[in-house]
């Protein structure tokens, strides 16, 4: 595996337990139907909330903060897949998308969880 999946998949990692320890249930993680894919889908069991988590992780921020890299088109993607996973599991639940910013080579991480980081665009 490439040195930069290897550091994804880290950061991942690093994200699922973040959200852990604030409480919340993990439901999927790297979730796909056919070419849409969801980095973590959980739930905030306080608010009552799905939230869909994009993770992004950098080995620095020599190109920049690790959100920037969260453009329209991908936020476009990420709606369009929560879409389609609300429509398969049949839920009806305020939904919130949050990215989580992972910078480091190795753990311990620098980590930053961005609640409410974009909202749902108007098409």
């Amino acid at each position: 595996m490439a040195t930069h999946n290897v550091l994804g998949k880290e950061g991942e990692e690093e994200a699922v337990q973040c959200l852990l320890q604030k409480g919340y249930t993990i439901l999927h993680r790297n979730w796909r139907a056919g070419k849409k894919e969801l980095d973590i889908v959980a739930m905030d069991n306080q608010q009552k909330t799905l939230v869909v988590v994009e993770v992004k992780t950098r080995k620095n921020r020599l190109f920049g903060e690790p959100e920037e890299a969260i453009n329209d088109t991908k936020i476009r993607r990420i709606v369009s897949s929560t879409d389609t996973y609300l429509r398969k599991f049949a839920i009806d639940l305020p939904v919130r998308f949050d990215i989580i910013a992972i910078v480091g080579e190795k753990p311990p991480f620098q980590i930053e969880h961005l609640e409410d980081a974009f909202y749902s665009p108007i098409w």
